[in-house]
This record gives C-alpha cells, sequence and structure tokens, in this order.
C-alpha cells in the first residue's frame, strides 16, 4: 500500500504541481509583444515590413514635410529667378535713366553756355553801340564845328568878295 499509497500522492503530487505551473495557465504566461518591445528600443516595422528606427507617424510627416520642402525650395527657385531678372530690369531702367539724366544735364549746361555766350555778345554789343554812340557825339560836333567854320568862311568870303 505505501508503494501503491506512494505511487498515488506522487501522482497526486504531479498533478498539483502541474496545475501550479505557469506556462500551463495561458493567463499567467506573460508574452512579451514584440512590437512593444521593439517600440522600446526605438525600432518600428514599415508596411513593407522593414525595420525602421522611426515610427511610422513621425517617417510620413518626414516624407511630408520632404516634398513640402522639395516645393517650396522649387518656389524659391522660382521666385529668385523672378527677382534676378526683375533686378535685370531695374538695372536697365537705371541705367537708361541715368543716360538720359546725363543727356539732360549736356543740354541744360549747353543752354547755360548758350546763354552765357547770348549775354557776352549782347555785352559786346552794348559795349559798341556805346562806342558808336560817343564816335556819333565826336562827329556830330565835329560837323557843327565844321559849319560853323564853314559859315564863318563862307561869311570871311562874302565880306571879302563885298569889300573889293
Amino acid at each position: 500500500m505505501a508503494a501503491g499509497g506512494a505511487g498515488r500522492g506522487g501522482a497526486r503530487a504531479r498533478a498539483m504541481a502541474r496545475e501550479a505551473l505557469p506556462w500551463d495557465d495561458p493567463s499567467a504566461v506573460r508574452v512579451p509583444d514584440p512590437e512593444a518591445a521593439l517600440g522600446a528600443a526605438g525600432l518600428h516595422w514599415d508596411d513593407l515590413n522593414a525595420l525602421r528606427v522611426l515610427d511610422p507617424e513621425a517617417a510620413q510627416q518626414t516624407a511630408q514635410l520632404r516634398e513640402e520642402c522639395g516645393a517650396f525650395l522649387d518656389k524659391i527657385a522660382e521666385f529668385q529667378k523672378i527677382v534676378g531678372s526683375l533686378i535685370e530690369l531695374v538695372d536697365q531702367l537705371a541705367r537708361a535713366a541715368e543716360s538720359e539724366k546725363m543727356k539732360a544735364i549736356g543740354a541744360r549746361n549747353l543752354l547755360k553756355s548758350i546763354a552765357k555766350q547770348r549775354e557776352a555778345q549782347e555785352q559786346q554789343l552794348q559795349a559798341l553801340i556805346a562806342e558808336k554812340k560817343m564816335q556819333l557825339q565826336r562827329y556830330q560836333i565835329e560837323y557843327e564845328t565844321l559849319c560853323k567854320i564853314e559859315a564863318d568862311q563862307n561869311e570871311f568870303i562874302d565880306q571879302f568878295i563885298f569889300q573889293k
């Protein structure tokens, strides 16, 4: 009996021990979630089942940001091209305006020069007129003097002829 009892007791002990094992109870056994373990390590599976360092949402946001940055850079390049052509156009206009300004300054200086020449010529003519007026006065005085002399000489001749 002892052997049978021991045999039965051993089976019972085994059955009790079997009941107490954690792998037999599914709620007692905790198998770690592989995605959670990878996530804790900073690793993630993507849509193509490739192991990634970034989580899929961050990778998607990064890709979207990369596309937006590319579009932004394209717009900036187009803007720079437009601004470059605008600057070139403004430079051309500035050169044209500077050229016209120089022409206007040259024309103004020419007009001033012509005006000064006319003033100088007018002053010369005024001086010549004054000189000619003085000469006319001298000639008038000389004429009057000569007329008096002629009258005196005619009177003298007349007296001389009458006295003879």
